[in-house]
């Protein structure tokens, strides 16, 4: 019941449409030969991770278990399992900018207006432990009171209330003459929403969330930074820059976690300090 959902999922089925020869698709034709060879189809025809192509599965085992349920089709059809396809998610490396390289981001200049702001989006994610460009959009004026701010979690309506770093206020500076009350949005992308459409609350969302990834592409060669910025990037980089230094329960609460299994495997992908420690331990002679 959620509009991403719709989004990715309807272009995993129509995956599925134009890599089968048959008009209408039945369950029984779903078999293992029929996976194997779509898995093949969209790692040559489409080029995709294989993180996608695991994603691409689920959709369809997830409908198969529901007509399962149903008695649409029969079990022992069931193409997935461990003696069958198999489902396992690849390991998937993430990488956040470095101290250094937020610091050139940080400072930066020739940017164009729309350079800029897609700057301060990335950095007031950034500044927050890695805000979704979906909750930034959506905080008022009103959210900010007592130098905290104060906002609910889009994803899970987790409520959080974060201490605003001085380095926020340059950046609320930025967008105060554009404040037509205190409920306004403190960025423009919503102001302009059907706040009662989620259809189109969505959609603003994800074009602003591309646009300021294109706009990022340049900042990022301005700031002489060769790794791939983006929105989400800004999450990574909190991640790769806070390493071990915080206690795994405060960054559960950072990072809006429900579980701090998700928290652990999360941050696992930044915490190399102790191998890094035993390696030379050993080599260091």
């Amino acid at each position: 019941e959620k509009l991403s959902r719709l989004s990715t999922d309807k272009a995993r089925i129509n995956h599925v449409l134009k890599f089968t020869t048959s008009k209408q698709l039945t369950f029984q034709e779903i078999d293992e030969n029929f996976l194997k060879k779509f898995k093949t189809y969209l790692r040559t025809k489409h080029n995709l991770s294989e993180r996608s192509i695991v994603n691409n599965l689920i959709v369809i085992r997830t409908i198969y278990n529901r007509a399962i349920k149903l008695g649409i089709v029969d079990r022992k059809l069931y193409p997935f399992g461990s003696d069958k396809i198999r489902i396992k998610f690849p390991e998937t490396e993430k990488i956040g900018l470095t101290r250094n390289e937020v610091i050139e981001l940080e400072s930066v200049d020739n940017l164009t207006k729309n350079e800029t702001h897609a700057r301060n989006l990335w950095l007031f994610s950034f500044y927050f432990a890695g805000i979704r460009v979906a909750d930034i959009l959506k905080i008022r004026w009103n959210d900010i009171f007592d130098n905290r701010l104060h906002y609910r979690m889009n994803k899970n309506s987790k409520l959080l209330s974060l201490k605003i770093p001085d380095k926020v206020f340059p950046i609320l500076k930025d967008y105060i003459n554009d404040k037509q009350s205190e409920e306004d949005f403190i960025f423009p992308e919503m102001k302009k929403a059907d706040l009662k459409n989620a259809k189109d609350v969505y959609a603003k969302t994800k074009t602003a969330n591309k646009k300021f990834n294109k706009y990022l592409v340049t900042v990022a060669d301005k700031a002489k930074i060769s790794k791939k910025v983006t929105m989400h990037i800004a999450r990574h980089t909190f991640g790769n820059i806070s390493e071990d230094k915080i206690p795994i329960n405060m960054l559960q609460k950072l990072y809006r976690h429900s579980s701090i299994t998700t928290t652990i495997n999360y941050q696992s992908n930044f915490m190399h300090r102790d191998a890094d420690d035993a390696l030379d331990s050993v080599v260091n002679f």
